[in-house]
């Protein structure tokens, strides 16, 4: 029986918005899907401080779709040297049009409201690199960045092909980012 999939991930930032990026993507056959536009609304628990833990809870609205996300914190190895994220993620997909709602419930429930951040992200595929994500994020007010996320049963191996591809993609002179977005807007607004 295959073990459970994991996501590994590494974010980086990029000092030009991307664009010469983009040209590389494009100039080695990875396809880029539409741009899209998505509000992340965070929250931790009243008695956890979430950004202590590291954990994330956040409701993502993307047009009219909406997603509640539970992020654990990440394996202890996940971090340090590496800068790779790894661990399950629960998802619970609501109807079109339910953000309000999903945030009043939270709110309801006693969840605490950490901030809200708007960002731009597409995301591109390569054929030959079916469980490989590249996603380039513009986030409001906090920079562009660009992840590179395998799915796999194996994290060891999916971390050696995030790197493999973040050199093929010429990334490796970008600056590692460990924080999710949600304290990086904070940290700019100064309330991390």
């Amino acid at each position: 029986m295959p073990g459970k999939l994991v996501e590994v991930e590494r974010k980086r930032q990029l000092p030009d918005g991307g664009e010469h990026l983009e040209a590389l993507l494009a100039n080695l056959g990875w396809q880029a899907g539409p741009s899209v536009a998505e509000v992340d609304t965070y929250y931790s628990r009243p008695d956890v401080d979430y950004l202590e833990t590291m954990e994330c809870l956040w409701v993502r609205q993307r047009g009219e779709s909406t997603e509640i996300t539970y992020k654990p914190a990440s394996d202890d190895g996940a971090r340090g040297a590496t800068h790779m994220v790894s661990g399950p993620e629960t998802n619970l997909v609501l109807g079109p049009g339910q953000a309000a709602t999903a945030e009043e419930m939270l709110v309801r429930i006693g969840m605490r409201l950490l901030v809200r951040l708007e960002k731009t992200r597409t995301v591109y595929r390569h054929p030959a690199y079916r469980e490989v994500v590249v996603a380039i994020d513009t986030v409001a007010g906090v920079g562009s960045f660009v992840e590179v996320e395998v799915l796999s049963a194996d994290a060891d191996d999916a971390a050696e092909l995030v790197g493999q591809v973040e050199e093929q993609l010429d990334l490796l002179d970008c600056p590692a980012v460990d924080l999710p977005y949600r304290d990086l807007a904070l940290s700019r607004a100064g309330t991390g």
